[in-house]
């Protein structure tokens, strides 16, 4: 009888590493496509102008890219700190305290479907122009997110856990410290990632608030200059910083929730 022949190995997957490639080779490739056609390639010229020509005049020759790029993370920054740092009390309230649910949540649900380009020109009436109103902006914008997405973790946490630690004669502090905010923190880290989004594309509305510099409010100084090629590589730069600030969120998860169990993929 002829032996078996050995099971081929199986293929091993393609690296994360690969597969960012791939898709960055692909992204490029439909970019340059674009480029060819008359009327995308005024709107999508190809890197050498977008970046190769650009990148110089911008950075150089009006000396403002640095200058915009700092404006822009201090407002986001500060306007999601302040999101952050007020979401995470209010949506536990209002998980804790059904009357403070019933209170905030439709003004909180109210709030967020209206665009914050509608509500800006309030904000410079209220407090001026310059950084202040495009903070605070951020801040509405953040909070809104990251205060759903938290409670809504929060709330779905399993009642019987909390049921059996009140049985074994656990306070409100333990229960607190031990079952809630552990089990909420994949909730708190989704809202981060959320938020930061959430306050990268309101930076256009935010800076549209008589700010001084920025990456929004570059971008809509050169569409009234029709200069589509500085204009996309500023764009590009807002995709770029998020998707780092993207992976730095991945990175603190899986350092805080290596508990967790996922789907690898």
């Amino acid at each position: 009888m002829n032996e078996k022949k050995p099971d081929k190995a199986k293929r091993k997957p393609l690296n994360n590493k690969v597969w960012l490639l791939i898709s960055l080779l692909v992204a490029i490739a439909v970019w340059y496509l674009l480029s060819l056609g008359k009327s995308t390639g005024r709107s999508f010229p190809f890197i050498e102008k977008t970046f190769i020509e650009s990148f110089p005049k911008m950075a150089f020759e009006r000396n403002v890219l640095w200058k915009d790029f700092c404006s822009s993370m201090i407002c986001v920054a500060a306007g999601f700190g302040l999101g952050f740092v007020t979401a995470i009390p209010m949506a536990f309230l209002m998980a804790w305290y059904t009357p403070v649910q019933k209170i905030i949540m439709p003004w909180i649900n109210f709030i967020r479907n209206i665009p914050a380009l509608a509500y800006a020109p309030l904000i410079v009436i209220m407090v001026g122009v310059g950084k202040t109103p495009a903070i605070i902006l951020i801040w509405i914008c953040t909070f809104m997110t990251m205060c759903v997405t938290i409670y809504g973790g929060i709330a779905n946490i399993d009642t019987t856990l909390v049921k059996a630690a009140r049985v074994l004669g656990a306070k409100d502090m333990d229960i607190f410290f031990r079952i809630t905010l552990p089990a909420t923190v994949p909730f708190i880290i989704t809202a981060v990632r959320l938020g930061l989004g959430a306050g990268l594309t309101t930076l256009l509305a935010a800076e549209s608030t008589g700010a001084q510099a920025g990456l929004g409010m570059r971008i809509r100084a050169l569409s009234g200059t029709f200069e589509s090629a500085p204009m996309l590589m500023y764009i590009i730069i807002i995709g770029i910083i998020g998707m780092l600030l993207n992976m730095l969120v991945n990175f603190v998860e899986r350092r805080l929730t290596s508990w967790q169990e996922k789907r690898e993929q």
